[in-house]
């Protein structure tokens, strides 16, 4: 099977959004390949899950402070990306169930940051949501089953989607955040919230929830991460990824769709 590894640099959330998508779309037409994608955000966005209401954001705030606001294809709880490297993995799903192809790809982010010298590990049970007005919160708040964490701290986060039609082998679509840095927590001041928990879920995000800069004491750069990415997925998968590098041919695929 071929791969391709794709590195698209910072760019907008409705160009990041609309990438992966069509790298998935393109897949189920038999049209593309699948793939293993990083990139960054430019500016810092806020993603909201695809059944999120936009009413859980103070969108005028975000605005003010030159925070994009979009939509995922994917599930989940609101993302700030600012100082992190999102992975997407757009692969056939090959009869595996949501589960398996979570933690087939855990498996790569894990070695992944294990190359980086993280002591990390695959959530076994789920650290659970807290309750009250968290639990419409972020995404960080909580680790699900098989995602990455550290000593219980959550450090990448992600969500799935499956297309295709019933009886139709179906596409995967699962992208997520690895955490460089703790600029995450900020989506605090753009979540609406009742008052006196605005405190309360900062708290509670850096009690839950650590980053790559803050485990090795030194600051991680999104290429180490992504070389880090590229290399852990071949180790970890035994697979050899074919290197692109090129934002414009990405955005010429995208809207060619």
């Amino acid at each position: 099977m071929t791969w391709r590894f794709l590195n698209s640099g910072a760019g907008p959330g409705k160009l990041n959004m609309e990438i992966d998508e069509g790298l998935a779309l393109a897949l189920l037409r038999d049209e593309g390949f699948p793939s293993i994608r990083v990139y960054g955000w430019k500016p810092w966005t806020l993603s909201l899950g695809w059944n999120q209401s936009p009413e859980d954001v103070l969108l005028d705030r975000a605005e003010a402070d030159g925070i994009d606001v979009v939509r995922r294809p994917t599930g989940g709880r609101a993302v700030l990306h600012a100082n992190e490297l999102t992975y997407a993995v757009v692969m056939k799903a090959d009869g595996k169930n949501v589960r398996e192809v979570h933690r087939m790809i855990s498996e790569g982010l894990l070695c992944a940051v294990q190359r980086l010298g993280v002591e990390a590990a695959m959530e076994e049970r789920g650290s659970g949501l807290p309750g009250g007005a968290f639990r419409s919160g972020a995404c960080f708040v909580a680790a699900a089953r098989s995602e990455i964490v550290v000593a219980g701290r959550k450090l990448v986060g992600s969500a799935q989607r499956r297309y295709g039609a019933p009886g139709r082998e179906s596409v995967v679509l699962q992208h997520g955040s690895l955490l460089l840095g703790d600029d995450h927590i900020r989506i605090v001041d753009y979540l609406r919230m009742p008052g006196g928990t605005r405190d309360a879920l900062r708290r509670e995000l850096r009690r839950r929830s650590t980053n790559l800069s803050a485990e090795l004491g030194r600051r991680v750069t999104f290429e180490e991460a992504a070389a880090a990415v590229k290399e852990g997925f071949e180790k970890a998968w035994d697979v050899r990824l074919g290197f692109v590098a090129i934002v414009s041919e990405l955005e010429h695929e995208t809207t060619a769709n």
